[in-house]
């Protein structure tokens, strides 16, 4: 928690911040355009916010690309905000960030990353069982279809109306889920795109990698709900009680 306000005492770490929310997924050369600093500057500043968790990097070819995590500040809001505008305060989630590992989808545009104390198998379960995606998702409360490859997967809101079909294309157990995302929350001629779980056994808890590829322009917004996923399925694996919300 020290690390994160620290981070965000800095004005040029907040104004690289700026620019991920805005862009997400950029290069060492973009973002020294936002700061007047020399390239050792920028590097320094990027390396304090990764050790604070509110950046996650990726490297592709000879390159390492920088992504906004928005996850270690919703624990701060959570734990200094929340308890003073709400009776009850969400579960905190504990997290940070460091991640490098290749894949052939090429480069994700958002990434995201979160700790769970929990066993391999309860996670796998909770990722590929329908009941338990419906008791944890945020907003959907039925799910119809379990996770197995080229069969569909619906996320049914509670006025019946569907608001997101899958379609996994790849199952590695207990390690690796790559899906189709298709928003139909946003219409029936909404772009698809394609996402990732990636799961690693971290000694007594797991770790848990969301990637998504090929997300389409006035989509951005799919990044608050990825992060009220991984909220609540956190809280359901450790505390059992979800987090849900009115849409």
């Amino acid at each position: 928690m020290d690390k994160i306000f620290k981070a965000l005492n800095d004005p040029a770490r907040r104004a690289l911040l700026d620019s991920l929310r805005k862009q997400d997924g950029q290069s060492l050369s973009d973002l020294e355009q936002v700061l007047s600093l020399s390239r050792f500057g920028v590097m320094k500043h990027l390396k304090s916010l990764e050790d604070a968790g509110l950046i996650v990097t990726r490297k592709q070819g000879r390159f390492k690309y920088h992504y906004l995590n928005a996850l270690p500040l919703q624990e701060l809001m959570d734990r200094w905000v929340a308890p003073f505008l709400q009776p009850q305060a969400r579960a905190l989630t504990e997290l940070k960030q460091k991640l490098e590992r290749d894949t052939k989808m090429g480069k994700p545009d958002f990434m995201m990353q979160t700790f769970i104390r929990c066993t391999q198998d309860a996670l796998w379960s909770a990722l590929t069982e329908a009941d338990q995606m419906a008791a944890y998702h945020f907003a959907c409360n039925v799910v119809q279809g379990n996770a197995a490859v080229d069969q569909p997967t619906a996320f049914i809101l509670p006025n019946g109306e569907a608001m997101l079909r899958q379609v996994t294309t790849a199952l590695d157990p207990k390690t690796r889920i790559a899906m189709t995302f298709e928003p139909l929350f946003m219409g029936p001629n909404a772009p698809s795109s394609h996402m990732v779980y990636l799961i690693e056994d971290q000694c007594g808890q797991c770790k848990l990698t969301i990637e998504h590829y090929d997300i389409a322009p006035g989509q951005e917004g799919f990044a608050e709900g990825w992060a009220r996923l991984a909220a609540s399925l956190k809280s359901y694996l450790e505390t059992g009680a979800a987090l849900k919300a009115a849409m």
